[in-house]
């Protein structure tokens, strides 16, 4: 690294140090600014909308706040935090649940700058790490094109979610956002910029994959593409009870009739629930689906089914909706005590069954759900992602939407989703990392299971000081 980097580097954060200090009392203030280094601000807004996340459950102030331009950026500042024995952590689009985008008096990188779309082929777009998953889509959907799995909300970043896995409603034909990976460029946590594939080093290529950024921080992302079908037709399926519900579900798994296969079960408004079958058909201009074929023999209560008819691109655009609507009543900026996990197959009614009788409406809020639908595990690779070893698994989240920002109901969620997560655990059960309850080093070894040496190998070679996502306290 350069003198005047270094010294560029040492001034601002002693800046944000004499910020920090301020705030215990004393008066000291300045203020630097660079037009060709990466900013690193201690600006009191931007360090404390640094310090809370999507999840509004966790708040840990950073020392400061870094806005690099480009991968050389990113490089320098870890090797200079690295040299002060400072904690690091990516920030994306911001929407960790639990604070792991955080740094408690360390350094927050605000990957918001990086987000170019860099290269477009016809099997594969180049992005960089910060841009959305929606800029994307729309990038690839210029030619034609689409990645082979999208989750639900596209204002995630890419590199967010491949930090975690990335799954989508089309997970049981094309895997997780993880395995549609053709190549990545990280920077370690010793400050090296590699770029790695499967063939290319692969150890840190599968280190930093669902990786909950432990080894790296991607920079840019090269992904496989597929081409965009047309139009989408969604059939939206009410039952009865669970029963039903999975019945169906695992009838049209098994033949399969529909290109993604979701489910959910929702508060009803008089202290019941409602299930519901969320399918959906792909299809040309030139191959109608037959709306009496796809629904032939299935169980649903058939007058209250709701069919639409979509562009790939507002399908894939759907939830904005949702977001709007809370939005609206005040609600998408209060907590998110969310828990997201996948059960066995072989018990996954019993599991659900147990717990539902154990919830009421209050315990999601009137706009909260609770996902339920199965899929399949084969086209799921990636080695540190961690799904039940069964064939097929379901999905369970509780998607908490309290009505209030009170924190004592917050944190009774939080309480339950670390009990209920213990229950799904011992069931043989594993979390999707990415919920609101805490952990030990241990529990995240049990996570791991016989992926965790490995793990624990390539994380010494990548960040032999622990640098990086220090908001998981995995290591």
């Amino acid at each position: 690294m350069t003198s005047d980097r270094r010294t560029f580097l040492g001034a601002s954060l002693g800046i944000a140090t004499a910020v920090a200090s301020r705030a215990n009392g004393l008066t000291t203030s300045a203020r630097a600014e660079s037009t060709d280094r990466p900013s690193l601000s201690c600006d009191p807004g931007i360090r404390a909308e640094a310090a809370d996340d999507f999840g509004r459950l966790v708040h840990r102030q950073p020392r400061a706040v870094a806005r690099p331009a480009s991968s050389a950026d990113i490089v320098n500042l870890i090797r200079w935090a690295g040299n002060q024995g400072l904690k690091v952590a990516a920030r994306g689009q911001g929407h960790s649940i639990y604070g792991r985008s955080l740094s408690e008096d360390g350094i927050v990188i605000d990957m918001g700058k990086l987000d170019a779309i860099r290269d477009l082929q016809p099997d594969s777009i180049s992005v960089e790490a910060g841009a959305a998953w929606k800029s994307v889509l729309d990038a690839a959907l210029s030619h034609g094109m689409t990645p082979p799995v999208l989750t639900n909300y596209l204002g995630l970043s890419v590199g967010g979610t491949l930090a975690v896995g990335g799954i989508g409603g089309s997970s049981s034909r094309s895997g997780m956002q993880t395995d549609n990976v053709l190549e990545l460029d990280v920077v370690t946590g010793d400050g090296n910029k590699i770029t790695c594939s499967a063939t290319s080093h692969p150890d840190v290529f599968d280190g930093v994959r669902a990786g909950l950024g432990q080894c790296g921080i991607i920079t840019r992302a090269t992904l496989r593409l597929v081409r965009a079908p047309e139009r989408v037709r969604r059939f939206q399926l009410f039952y009865p009870d669970l029963a039903a519900l999975i019945a169906d579900q695992r009838l049209v798994l098994d033949q399969p009739r529909f290109d993604q296969l979701q489910g959910a079960i929702l508060p009803d408004g008089s202290g019941g629930w409602r299930y519901q079958l969320d399918g959906a058909v792909f299809y040309n201009s030139d191959r109608t689906p037959e709306d009496k074929a796809v629904l032939s023999g299935l169980s649903d209560l058939r007058s209250a089914a709701l069919i639409a008819d979509l562009t790939w691109h507002d399908d894939a655009l759907a939830f904005a909706k949702f977001e709007a609507l809370l939005r609206s009543k005040g609600q998408w900026s209060n907590p998110k005590p969310w828990l997201l996990t996948f059960l066995r197959g072989s018990n996954a009614e019993q599991i659900v069954r147990e717990i539902m009788d154990g919830l009421t409406g209050a315990d999601v809020g009137p706009f909260g759900r609770i996902t339920c639908y199965p899929m399949r595990t084969s086209a799921c690779r990636t080695p540190l992602f961690r799904l039940p070893e069964e064939n097929i698994v379901f999905p369970f989240n509780i998607i908490r939407i309290p009505p209030s920002d009170d924190a004592a109901t917050a944190q009774r969620m939080v309480a339950q989703n670390r009990a209920l997560y213990e229950r799904i655990r011992d069931a043989g059960g594993v979390q999707y990392p990415v919920g609101a309850f805490p952990m030990s080093h241990g529990d995240w070894s049990n996570h791991f299971g016989s992926s965790w040496p490995r793990f624990q190998e390539i994380k010494r070679r990548c960040d032999p000081a622990n640098a990086l996502a220090p908001g998981y306290g995995i290591f």
